[in-house]
């Protein structure tokens, strides 16, 4: 197998290329889906199929997930299971998060 990197800088010259999308894949292999995602004023996410991890590129903000809420900043992993309602809130302009997708639908079991 070989080795596959993305930088920051390409990932978020991909997701600015993208014209007005929030999010954009960048890596798939097996059930993991990689994305770029950075909402910008507000975001709309509504609850996803899969378990994902979240890994703050840049910025600061206030993250959801269900009744609980987390202040993040550079460099923290968020995690939001499968089903979920979760958002970020009260975010930078500078907020970016590598957005990893994985496992089966509805989540891994505890």
């Amino acid at each position: 197998m070989s080795i596959h990197a993305v930088t920051l800088e390409e990932a978020m010259a991909r997701l600015e290329a993208a014209q007005g999308e929030r999010s954009v894949a960048l890596f798939r292999h097996g059930t993991l889906v990689v994305k770029m995602y950075a909402p910008r004023g507000t975001d709309p996410q509504t609850p996803h199929s899969r378990d994902e991890i979240y890994v703050v590129a840049g910025g600061t903000g206030d993250f959801t997930s269900g009744a609980t809420s987390v202040r993040f900043s550079k460099g923290d992993l968020l995690f939001a299971p499968a089903g979920v309602e979760h958002r970020f809130e009260n975010f930078s302009d500078d907020f970016a998060v590598w957005v990893l997708f994985y496992g089966p639908e509805g989540g891994e079991s505890d």
